[in-house]
């Protein structure tokens, strides 16, 4: 993939995260989020920088946690 593409991954994923916080609704919220976990460990992978994957794929989890847990639920 050349370098411009690469960059278009990145700037995406910030649009997407930055996009995010306009979201009121929790679960369209969390999806959003995903999203650009998503985008965000495609440019880590596509950069080679581990640190990006690894937080993006602690993002996507979080987001993914509290999207799909039971209502009410506490973790308690």
């Amino acid at each position: 993939m050349n370098h411009v593409a690469v960059e278009c991954v990145g700037w995406a994923a910030t649009a997407v995260f930055v996009g995010s916080y306009f979201f009121g609704r929790p679960s369209v919220l969390r999806g959003v989020q995903m999203i650009g976990a998503l985008l965000w460990m495609t440019y880590g992978i596509l950069i080679n920088a581990s640190p990006v994957i690894v937080a993006n794929v602690l993002v996507f989890s979080a987001a993914a946690w509290t999207l799909f847990r039971k209502p009410g639920a506490t973790g308690a």
